[in-house]
């Protein structure tokens, strides 16, 4: 018995006491925090190198404790999901104990290798990168904003979006982002009211039913697999809901989206069913005063369907989220649990699984609100009556559930979207070259401008004489991914009529498209 405690102190010693960053520690900051904690991403410091991670390390210490970091909220042990990014027990008691220790760096020969990320990217080269046509700036008048940019695709054919990745700007505001594909030209109308850059006022332009897979800091983009994708129409353009953060400086933004797109067909429609209000058993959506409310919306399927995905979704008052797939026979099958709801924290869940749910299933989602003064990201003070709005002070029951119709065999399909095949989407001995330019000749209009790189360079753009003398900068010079572009310029109002030049200048040579402006 004696020496039977003995070998168990040992070994609990020696879990306890033998940590070191070659062998303990970077395997764990390199999986669940280097992707965002790394020049060029989301975090607000590195983490790719011992001392950059000694330097952090009551910091991270702290975080991992309070399950704080990584931002995983959904609980593992209710539904599991693709890209799951949370520390085990052990995990977190493992970088204690080295912080404790003194932090040791090991034998650096036995560190593994820091991970080769795509280079401007999370997940790889795009088919298609859409930027800004210019910067916006967000007020520093201490007010969130929701503001709505149109980016045309100028898609010349369909194309089946296996995955999106947004690029922020400018991550100290961009909050999260929500993105639809519109054919119709409505939200583009929209846009054209405006005199500034966006719009706001809402997304009766959009339709729900053409929403694509949203962004949030600290999420990889999820890759749809085995023959699925969401098709985006030739000639649609991009809108994308931009929510600003408040802040207190004026900041300002100039985004980039990249899109995906399958080489084989992949002819499984990715659809989306958003639970909103109207979906509740105890509305309205209101939230009195000094309360804290549940909310319990269900939805009945009608046709036999396979969910891939849950996003749910509200503000500062949200507290708590589960939902569950009640079942013609009675069962039920968890789809999701929050227990500790954080609006910076909030992200699209896939699951690892198809889950297969007959005609007449009720999916029943429980949204927990708390308007106390308990509530310390409360938004009001003292707490006010609160109902639906897309205001940070206002709220939202907004559920997306994302499926195909059912296949026979959907029963034994694995999703896996951590090592996803983009070779399929990718591109390889591309040819820069600049597009021309649209529409030609050009009378009062916005031009656009589309072109492909061969790879990641600076680009600008000016207006030049026939000659080629520069008359004007477009775009002052601006990195650019590999793949296609396409950006939106405006011919300024003191250039006479007449042919010109738009001129392309990147790292390699200069390529040239004539222009004809007219004039009234």
């Amino acid at each position: 018995m004696k020496y039977l405690y003995t070998l168990c102190f040992f070994s609990l010693g020696f879990s306890l006491f033998a940590q070191n960053y070659s062998e303990d520690i970077a395997p764990l900051i390199y999986k669940h925090c280097s992707n965002c904690h790394r020049p060029g991403e989301i975090a607000p410091f590195a983490l790719t190198n011992y001392n950059e991670v000694a330097s952090w390390a009551s910091t991270i210490k702290h975080v991992t404790e309070i399950k704080y970091m990584p931002p995983w909220k959904p609980d593992p042990k209710y539904q599991q999901y693709q890209l799951e990014n949370y520390l085990s027990d052990d995990e977190i008691a493992t970088i204690g104990n080295w912080v404790l220790k003194g932090m040791p760096q090991g034998d650096p020969s036995k560190e593994p290798a820091f991970p080769n990320f795509p280079k401007g990217s999370q997940i790889g080269t795009p088919d298609l990168a859409i930027s800004f046509s210019q910067s916006y700036v967000h007020k520093g008048n201490d007010v969130d904003e929701y503001r709505y940019f149109v980016l045309p695709t100028n898609l010349t054919e369909d194309k089946e979006l296996i995955a999106l990745e947004m690029r922020p700007g400018n991550s100290k505001v961009v909050h999260h982002t929500l993105f639809w594909a519109d054919e119709t030209g409505k939200a583009r109308a929209e846009d054209a009211k405006s005199p500034e850059y966006g719009y706001t006022g809402g997304g009766s332009a959009v339709s729900l039913d053409n929403q694509l897979p949203g962004y949030v800091p600290g999420q990889k983009p999820n890759v749809f697999t085995s023959g699925m994708s969401q098709t985006i129409k030739k000639g649609s353009d991009l809108v994308l809901q931009m929510h600003y953060a408040p802040s207190s400086i004026d900041e300002s933004d100039s985004s980039t989206v990249n899109l995906f797109f399958a080489k084989k067909p992949a002819p499984r429609k990715v659809q989306n069913k958003i639970m909103l209000p109207y979906d509740l058993v105890n509305g309205p959506f209101i939230i009195p005063a000094n309360q804290v409310k549940e909310f319990h919306g269900v939805y009945r399927i009608p046709f036999k369907v396979s969910l891939l995905g849950i996003w749910p979704h509200c503000h500062k008052l949200g507290k708590k989220w589960e939902a569950y797939a009640k079942l013609p026979d009675g069962s039920q099958i968890p789809l999701i649990k929050i227990e500790d709801w954080d609006f910076n924290w909030q992200g699209g869940y896939y699951f690892k699984k198809l889950i297969v749910l007959p005609a007449g299933s009720e999916i029943h989602a429980f949204a927990t609100y708390d308007n106390t003064i308990n509530n310390p990201v409360n938004p009001n003070d003292p707490p006010k009556s609160i109902t639906w709005g897309e205001g940070t002070s206002d709220e939202m029951y907004y559920l997306p559930l994302t499926y195909v119709v059912y296949q026979p065999g959907d029963e034994n399909i694995i999703l896996n979207s951590s090592k996803p095949d983009l070779n399929e989407a990718g591109i390889e001995n591309i040819e820069s070259k600049l597009y021309p330019i649209y529409p030609n000749p050009v009378n009062n209009q916005s031009i656009q401008v589309g072109f492909v790189l061969n790879k990641d360079q600076d680009v600008a753009f000016n207006l030049c004489t026939q000659d080629g003398k520069q008359i004007i900068d477009l775009q002052s010079k601006q990195m650019y991914l590999q793949g296609q572009h396409s950006l939106k310029f405006t011919i300024p109002d003191n250039i006479p009529e007449g042919t010109y030049l738009i001129k392309m200048n990147t790292t390699d040579r200069v390529w040239t498209e004539r222009i004809v402006v007219l004039r009234d």
